[in-house]
């Protein structure tokens, strides 16, 4: 997903991972595939959202996607 990368967004993404982080600390009484499911379905509503307002293109959501992938299977698409 492109970011500026500017210090305020820099910041700003901060701020949003520790409230975040503090939410998810609220459902733990939850398993970790209920979650990950609740997840899923309001990503992919956020990445149409996204897609609609012309945020991003639908290639940028690919490769967000694709990345998340890798990261997620800890592989390399070398």
């Amino acid at each position: 997903m492109p970011l500026t990368n500017t210090q305020p967004e820099a910041l700003a993404l901060e701020e949003c991972l520790d409230e975040v982080s503090q939410f998810f600390d609220t459902l733990q009484h939850y398993t970790p595939a209920v979650l990950a499911v609740a997840l899923r379905i309001h990503l992919e509503a956020l990445l149409q959202v996204l897609i609609e307002a012309r945020e991003c293109t639908p290639g940028e959501v690919r490769e967000f996607v694709r990345s998340l992938e890798r990261e997620a299977l800890q592989y390399d698409e070398g």
